[in-house]
């Protein structure tokens, strides 16, 4: 693959990310306003239109009346008031639909040219299978929310939520990866020893995405407001009160959360001691800044958790802590691609 078609996937793939990012916070905002169950139908193409004028609006606004969740919850609400959680849902769907749009032409348009390696194809073919995946997915946890318990499971919010990263992941991997070229082998024995505990990070933030999700799920941010100890506990004694036992892992509030916390204390360790190895090891100087970058950024998203936690989850700090869990991934990923790449490549970035 020449130097200009390996420019032009990089920067098509990394705006696929950004766009990733971008609805990942428009699906916080949503879920924190609730506002994911305004829209019944999952209607792929023609729910690209929104309801435009107000015999529509009271047709769609209809629709929602006959739902648990307005009989139940909402069964106050107006007009207007309904437009407003309409808006984010809409939002949210819309983007998820351009983005798929927006990943598929330019991909047909380089297969086309003849300017997508044989070795790459597949991998991109496979983002796309996820994304398809994860607009099922997404209708799938909606529907959890349309039958009598006017909530969406948080195990399918939780895989929702998986997935986007999951996308992230390999988009943001593959344009690091056209910018320099890894190498896969490296006689540095402390180098070696950073590269695996990056991916060791890496599954551990993946481990604070999951725990996240179901803290997000199980609403158990609204509870718990205090801070280091959870209401003058490490583990608060009803930790291990549901049955059978496993059961709490995914159900108990008070274990859900503490799971959570306990993963971002292995960070707040971990990641000082992996950015103090980077800095003392030979590595290139871009491994030495993204290593900063994540140490700032990891800080940052630590204070938003703490923030969040003892405001109660308001909506701006929520979405705020969501969104910075992907930039703390962007930035480990970013680490993890430096540590890979040959010092004699590194001039070579494009």
């Amino acid at each position: 693959m020449d130097k200009v078609a390996r420019r032009q996937i990089a920067c098509w793939l990394l705006a696929c990310s950004a766009m990733v990012f971008a609805i990942l916070v428009v699906g916080g905002i949503t879920r924190l306003t609730h506002s994911g169950l305004s829209i019944v139908e999952w209607e792929p193409i023609v729910g690209i239109v929104p309801p435009l004028d107000e015999h529509q609006w009271e047709e769609t606004f209809a629709k929602y009346r006959k739902t648990p969740e307005f009989e139940k919850v909402n069964h106050q609400m107006t007009l207007e008031e309904f437009k407003g959680i309409f808006f984010w849902e809409y939002v949210h769907r819309v983007l998820g639909r351009l983005v798929g749009v927006v990943f598929l032409l330019p991909f047909l348009f380089f297969w086309l040219r003849g300017k997508i390696d044989r070795p790459l194809w597949p991998k991109l073919a496979g983002i796309f299978v996820l994304g398809g995946l994860q607009g099922a997915m997404g209708w799938y946890m909606v529907k959890s929310g349309l039958v009598d318990d006017p909530r969406v499971s948080h195990y399918r919010l939780t895989a929702h939520l998986s997935l986007a990263f999951l996308i992230f992941v390999a988009m943001f991997w593959l344009a690091l990866g056209l910018v320099a070229e890894r190498v896969s082998v490296t006689h540095d024995a402390l180098v070696r020893k950073l590269q695996r505990a990056g991916v060791w990070l890496v599954a551990l933030v993946g481990y604070m995405v999951v725990t996240g999700g179901l803290v997000a799920g199980i609403r158990a941010g609204k509870a718990y407001n205090s801070f280091p100890l959870m209401h003058g506990h490490v583990l608060p004694p009803e930790s291990f009160i549901l049955e059978p036992w496993y059961l709490n892992f995914f159900n108990n509030m008070a274990l859900v959360q503490f799971n959570h916390r306990l993963g971002a204390w292995l960070l707040a360790f971990l990641v000082p001691w992996f950015w103090w190895a980077v800095r003392s090891a030979v590595v290139p100087g871009r491994a030495r800044l993204a290593a900063n970058c994540l140490l700032v950024v990891l800080f940052v998203q630590i204070g938003l958790g703490i923030a969040t936690l003892l405001l109660a989850v308001p909506v701006d700090l929520g979405t705020a802590h969501q969104g910075g869990a992907m930039v703390v991934l962007a930035a480990l990923l970013w680490l993890n691609h430096e540590l890979r790449v040959a010092p004699g490549v590194v001039g070579r970035h494009l």
